[in-house]
């Protein structure tokens, strides 16, 4: 026993040797030296385990610090893919307070590890490169994100742009159409919340954008024959007037130019149930004829037979005409029908096979209506290359621009977009839906905006978009001639267009702000007579009752504020709800990540 408690003593490092000297020269008796021994046992063991309770404590909680950890990574590039070494990349709060700034590695690659969740912005810059669009990174459940920014070549000032032909064309920041992009549309989900960024106005100015620049859709080149550029069709003969051309059919009922011409006929006057019949038959006598295939799909879609016209699309592309008109009509038909997944295939492979304005906008419209910001400043920046004169492309762009967080190149493009066709309103109007999110203004939006408002003084967006900037710099200045000539702008806005609530709205806050209470509260009311959806109406009006000192009628213009701010939140919700977006890859990853 005292050989064991003896070597027991000898093996615990702090107080072996005082024991053992305390062991040989003392004369207790054994009693005595097992007491104090066990005593002696007892007060090391219980510090040994504390020290390895604390020990387990820290390594448990640095284990769990290390499984918590935050990180946000990923790679910049250019639009070609390529990764771009030594570029800056910058992390900041949602407020744009930067964080920590580092430099990509030979690879491209980044990675940060904020300290806490929460909301954080993302951008990337490199003299002689530009800046790349910034991205919004949301972290609150899961502890690890992984983007990519891609760094898009700076133009500079605006300069007189010379026309260029797509091949000439050679911009760093435009990869060749050869080239794949630099994603792939692998899927779709329901809408979340994940993939907008900003304030709460600035997320509805960024859907306000997207939506707005599918309407732009609309105004490109109407869909024609592909028998006016392949020379796909049989017959030379022009249709003439309807009587010839029937006079024509009935004395050959089974001729294929004859029923061709006249089906043609009624297409151009767009009486489709009197056209489809006709080109049913020509299709019928020779359904190899590929325009007049293509005109029967036409006709069916503009009918409204939509299935009817996806079935003859099917046909033509099964006979291996792959034509890049079918792809886009196809892609019209998806789109219409609820697969945005197949409408976006169709859109590429009808901009791959003709890399026409109107494909690359329709592809990079439809990317940006749902949701996938990156992938459509890539398509907008590619198409942009290949058609430099098109405004509503480089418009396109900068509401993709805006949809990623680049605030600032967004509005520089839409700038030079209203300088490339300066009598279009559509960049104009995009600036002032940027403007109305914005606490301050750009200084090349003030001047396009009052370049608009100088040239098209009926248009009332124009007297109402220039108002606004007017009214920022006139708070920032204390300005009051600027301020005056907001108040005549949206005078002028409201007399064009008696319904633009909006105008009726600022001029109220314009009111206010003088402390002429009747008139503010006259002007909210108008605002929200006209547009009874115009929640902020109420709550402005809530105010100016409160300042009167009228506290019954501001406590229910408040209540109806809150009422009003419910039924459009559960509005947005269901809009949502029924939105699908896509799930992109971006180049160099192997995962599904939606852009942030």
């Amino acid at each position: 026993m005292n050989v064991l408690c003896y070597n027991l003593i000898s093996q615990i490092p702090v107080n072996s040797n005082a024991l053992t000297r305390f062991w040989s020269a003392t004369l207790l008796s054994k009693a005595q030296t097992f007491a104090v021994i066990q005593r002696r046992l007892v007060l090391i063991a219980l510090a040994t385990l504390s020290v390895s309770f604390s020990s387990g404590q820290v390594w448990a909680q640095a284990l769990a610090q290390q499984q918590d950890a935050i990180t946000i990574e990923g790679a910049v590039r250019n639009s070609a893919g390529d990764p771009i070494a030594e570029a800056s990349v910058i992390l900041e709060d949602n407020r744009h307070t930067p964080h920590a700034k580092i430099n990509t590695k030979a690879d491209g690659t980044f990675a940060f590890s904020p300290d806490h969740a929460g909301t954080y912005r993302l951008r990337a810059e490199k003299a002689g490169l530009g800046t790349a669009a910034a991205q919004l990174v949301v972290l609150s459940g899961e502890r690890k994100k992984h983007l990519d920014l891609i760094l898009e070549f700076s133009t500079g000032a605006k300069t007189a742009r010379p026309e260029k032909t797509p091949a000439s064309y050679s911009s760093p920041g435009v990869i060749e159409f050869q080239d794949k992009p630099n994603f792939t549309v692998a899927g779709i989900t329901d809408w979340s919340n994940i993939g907008l960024h900003g304030s709460d106005s600035s997320s509805e100015t960024s859907e306000t954008l997207a939506t707005e620049t599918l309407a732009l859709k609309s105004t490109g080149p109407a869909e024609t024959s592909p028998g006016a550029s392949t020379g796909a069709t049989t017959g030379s003969a022009q249709p003439g007037s309807e009587s010839n051309l029937r006079a024509a059919l009935a004395g050959a009922s089974k001729s294929f130019e004859a029923n061709r011409q006249l089906g043609e006929f009624y297409l151009a006057a767009k009486t489709f149930r009197d056209a489809i019949p006709l080109l049913e038959a020509a299709y019928r006598i020779n359904p190899r004829d590929r325009a007049n295939a293509y005109d029967l799909a036409v006709a069916y879609n503009a009918n409204g037979d939509f299935a009817a016209a996806r079935d003859q699309l099917r046909k033509i592309l099964a006979t291996g005409a792959n034509g890049a008109q079918e792809h886009h009509l196809l892609g019209q038909l998806d789109e219409r029908s609820g697969d945005p997944l197949e409408a976006v295939h169709q859109f590429e492979n009808a901009a791959r096979l003709e890399p026409s304005e109107q494909n690359y906008f329709d592809w990079g419209a439809e990317l940006l209506v749902h949701k996938a910001a990156l992938p459509a400043v890539e398509v907008f920046t590619k198409g942009f290359g290949a058609h430099p004169q098109s405004a509503r492309m480089l418009a396109g762009l900068g509401a993709a621009l805006y949809a990623s967080g680049s605030y600032d190149e967004a509005a520089r493009r839409l700038c030079e977009a209203s300088d490339l066709n300066p009598s279009e309103p559509a960049p104009y109007i995009f600036l002032g839906q940027m403007e109305k999110a914005a606490p301050s203004s750009w200084p090349c939006s003030v001047q396009k905006l009052e370049r608009f408002a100088h040239d098209q003084p009926g248009n009332a967006l124009g007297n109402y978009y220039y108002a606004l900037v007017l009214w920022k710099r006139a708070r920032a200045a204390q300005n009051s001639a600027d301020a005056k000539h907001a108040e005549g702008l949206l005078e002028n806005a409201v007399k064009i267009n008696p319904r633009l609530g909006e105008a009726h709205l600022q001029l109220g806050i314009l009111y206010s702000a003088r402390g002429d209470s009747d008139q503010a509260i006259h002007a909210y009311e108008q605002a929200i007579a006209v547009d009874p959806g115009l929640s902020e109406a109420y709550y402005k009006l809530s105010l100016a009752y409160k300042h009167k000192g009228e506290d019954a009628k501001a406590q229910l213009q408040l209540q109806v504020y809150k009422d009003a701010q419910k039924t459009a939140a559960a509005e947005i919700e269901q809009k949502h709800k029924e939105l699908q977006q896509f799930m992109v890859i971006l180049g160099g990853q192997s995962a599904a990540v939606r852009p942030h």
